[in-house]
């Protein structure tokens, strides 16, 4: 099955808004993400099962708030308490997952096509997400993550880098456009460059 991106038909290349006598280097760049495995890992309420010892590939899941474990394919990001979503590169993992959570005690579901994936680069996605999402970014570093709304759409927001500043938004694939014109609409005073 041929994966058919959610933004297709809004994400056009280019540079926007107030780019002009700007270094290309300090405009936000906007991609969209994808070829993505993206699986939500739930632990049943009635389940006694210990998360020691339970790994995907070399990752182990936290009930730690906001945290993110990772690896270079793949990140596991703390949606809620024993509620986790995968993200990797790496689709040969949902054959490991399923392996590895027995479903007497854990509800595995495959959210690959399901979900808009937008990354955010510069200096200034911090100040881009604040114009829509009422969280504290100052509070947002490196390998952790939240779940919010941006103008009124939910998000799962995971911050990959610091310096410069690296974000992903994940959302409802049906709100997949709406998000991104949300996001760039957000970026014009910045200027911004569509790769």
């Amino acid at each position: 099955m041929t994966a058919i991106s959610s933004l297709q038909h809004v994400h056009k290349k280019g540079l926007f808004g107030d780019y002009e006598d700007k270094d290309e280097k300090n405009l936000i760049k906007i991609s969209e993400v994808t070829n993505l495995l993206i699986v939500q890992i739930v632990q049943h309420k009635g389940s006694n099962v210990s998360l020691r010892g339970l790994k995907v590939g070399e990752l182990n899941l936290s009930n730690e708030a906001l945290k993110v474990n990772f690896n270079n394919d793949t990140r596991i990001l703390w949606n809620g308490p024993n509620n986790w979503f995968l993200i990797s590169k790496n689709k040969e993992l949902l054959k490991n997952i399923h392996k590895t959570f027995n479903e007497t005690d854990f509800a595995i579901t495959d959210l690959s096509h399901s979900r808009a994936v937008i990354e955010l680069e510069g200096e200034n996605t911090k100040e881009v997400l604040k114009k829509g999402c009422p969280f504290n970014f100052n509070e947002l570093h490196k390998n952790t993550c939240i779940n919010s709304i941006f103008n009124g759409i939910t998000v799962t927001i995971d911050m990959i880098e610091d310096s410069p500043n690296k974000i992903r938004l994940y959302a409802l694939r049906s709100f997949g456009e709406s998000l991104h014109h949300s996001i760039t609409d957000a970026c014009l005073e910045f200027g911004y460059k569509n790769i």
